[in-house]
């Protein structure tokens, strides 16, 4: 599937906002104790994607009702779904001077993941940081996905080739207006 990017730029998958708040302190603390155990930006990129796949826990693998939106506070409160997560990462990744985007699956509902481009490369890496558990097994790859799901196209299910620079309205709205996640989990979207 080729990745199309929603912005040309690739300065807007480096930007700060207020969901993919790299500039937050939190984010900056977490972000330069990641790259003081790496030695390149490989390195750095994994070490992010799998601190925030195993020491953020899915919140509803962890059966928590709160509900983040925010990178910096995914980071605080340690816990998220596949979007939050993925704004996690986005942010360490964009702190970390790695351009990322946001991207999607449609699957019973929809689906966050993260794309990062490295240095000196022309393409785009998807990866999940969803949290593993029995069944999914998402790994750090840039040779070949290795995502928590695959889409299966004859229950409808898909992945969608857009690299969005902020988060889709679809998604952020569902996350802000649920107050806990039981109700969020009656809302999350479809369909983008």
């Amino acid at each position: 599937m080729e990745l199309i990017q929603q912005v040309p730029e690739l300065s807007a998958y480096l930007a700060s906002d207020e969901v993919i708040d790299h500039g937050h302190p939190l984010v900056r603390e977490v972000s330069a104790r990641l790259r003081a155990g790496t030695d390149d930006a490989y390195g750095y990129a994994r070490a992010a994607f799998e601190f925030v796949r195993d020491a953020i826990p899915h919140s509803y693998d962890a059966d928590d009702p709160r509900v983040t939106w925010r990178a910096s506070d995914v980071l605080e409160q340690r816990t998220g779904i596949c979007y939050a997560k993925a704004h996690a990462l986005a942010a360490l990744l964009r702190a970390g001077c790695l351009p990322a985007a946001l991207c999607y699956q449609k699957l019973d509902v929809v689906h966050g993941l993260v794309a990062v481009r490295m240095p000196g490369a022309g393409t785009w890496h998807r990866q999940d940081p969803r949290g593993n558990k029995p069944g999914v097994d998402a790994q750090f790859s840039l040779s070949e996905e290795r995502l928590a799901f695959t889409p299966d196209p004859e229950s409808s299910e898909m992945d969608y080739p857009v690299l969005y620079a902020v988060p889709h309205s679809a998604v952020l709205r569902a996350l802000q207006s649920a107050q806990d996640r039981p109700a969020l989990w009656e809302n999350l979207p479809a369909a983008l």
